[in-house]
């Protein structure tokens, strides 16, 4: 599966538009990763705790769009972004979307004289 954040894949052609495709993942604040964070906000630096959490909501978020992407057949996600928002005030949601597409290759070799 092709995913990017443009809307053409450079060297394929869009055959079909299969229709928006999205995942998305609510996920809870971690009492240990809240302790850490506190921590860390008295002498500044990265919140790894909360970094790993957000790296988890991508991978969860963006997998769950491309078996969405997958079940209506096709083969690349273009358009692909993600946005955030809260929803209580210890949770959070990641949500993933994009356009599913069937693409094809352009055959590069078949120019004017072939």
């Amino acid at each position: 599966m092709i995913v990017v954040n443009t809307e053409t894949i450079p060297g394929h052609r869009i055959l079909q538009i299969k229709g928006l495709v999205q995942g998305n993942t609510v996920r809870a604040k971690h009492v240990g990763r809240d302790i850490a964070a506190s921590l860390k906000n008295l002498v500044g630096g990265e919140l790894t705790g909360y970094t790993e959490l957000m790296v988890e909501s991508r991978r969860e978020s963006l997998a769950r769009m491309l078996a969405q992407a997958q079940q209506l057949g096709a083969n690349a996600v273009v358009n692909v972004r993600f946005a955030t928002s809260s929803i209580t005030a210890g949770a959070a949601e990641l949500y993933c979307y994009g356009t599913a597409v069937v693409v094809e290759a352009i055959d590069l070799g078949a120019g004017e004289n072939g």
